[in-house]
C-alpha cells in the first residue's frame, strides 16, 4: 500500500476521533493545549493499537481466505465506509445541558477513544490480507489520528457542529474509494 493510500485511511480512520475530539474540545471551559494533547494522545494511541489487533486476527487467518483475501478487503472497508456515511446522517443526541468544563476523566475518555477505534480493528483485518507492513501502517494511522484529534480538541468550541458529520461522510466514502481500488487492482493483476 503506498503512502498516499495510507494517508487516506488514516486520515477516514481519523474522522471518529476527529468528531468526539470536537465534542471534548467544546465542552472544555478553555482550550489548553495540554488538555487537546491529552485527548489527541489517547485517541492517536487507540487508533494505532486497533488495527494491529485486526491485523493479528486477519494474519492468523490469511492462510484459509488467500483465494478472497481481497473481497474481504473490500467488503470491511466499504462496510465501515457505509456504517460512516449512515451515522452522518443520524440526528445528533443532544446532551444533557451541563455547564462545561476543564479535567478530563481518563477511563471516560480511554472508552471513548477505543469506541472510535473499533472501525479501525476491521480495517487492520484487511491490511493482514492484503500483506501491509504493521508498524508502519499502525504509527501512520496513530500520528495522524493523534493530529487531528489534537486539532479537533482545539477548535471544537466552534466547529464542532459545523465540521463533524461532514468529516465523518467524507471518510466513509473514502474508505469505500479505499477498498474498490484494493478490489481492482487485485481483479486486474
Amino acid at each position: 500500500m503506498s503512502f498516499p493510500v495510507l494517508l487516506i485511511l488514516a486520515l477516514s480512520l481519523s474522522v471518529d476521533a476527529f468528531a468526539a475530539a470536537l465534542a471534548k474540545g467544546a465542552a472544555q471551559r478553555e482550550h489548553r493545549l495540554a488538555d487537546a494533547l491529552k485527548i489527541g494522545l489517547v485517541f492517536g494511541a487507540c487508533e494505532a493499537i486497533t488495527p494491529a489487533i485486526g491485523w493479528f486476527l486477519g494474519a492468523a487467518l490469511s492462510h484459509y481466505i488467500d483465494a478472497y483475501d481481497h473481497w474481504i478487503a473490500f467488503g470491511l472497508l466499504t462496510a465501515v465506509g457505509l456504517h460512516l456515511i449512515k451515522e452522518s446522517f443520524s440526528p445528533v443526541e443532544e446532551a444533557a445541558e451541563e455547564q462545561p468544563r476543564n479535567g478530563l476523566n481518563p477511563m471516560r475518555l480511554l472508552l471513548t477513544g477505543l469506541a472510535t477505534s473499533i472501525d479501525a480493528t476491521a480495517v487492520g483485518v484487511s491490511l493482514a490480507v492484503i500483506d501491509v507492513n504493521l508498524i508502519y501502517a499502525c504509527a501512520v494511522i496513530g500520528f495522524v489520528s493523534f493530529a487531528m484529534s489534537t486539532i479537533g480538541a482545539m477548535i471544537g468550541k466552534g466547529a464542532g457542529k459545523m465540521l463533524g458529520r461532514k468529516a465523518e461522510a467524507l471518510g466513509g466514502i473514502a474508505l469505500i474509494g479505499i477498498g474498490t481500488v484494493i478490489l481492482i487492482e487485485h481483479l486486474s493483476a
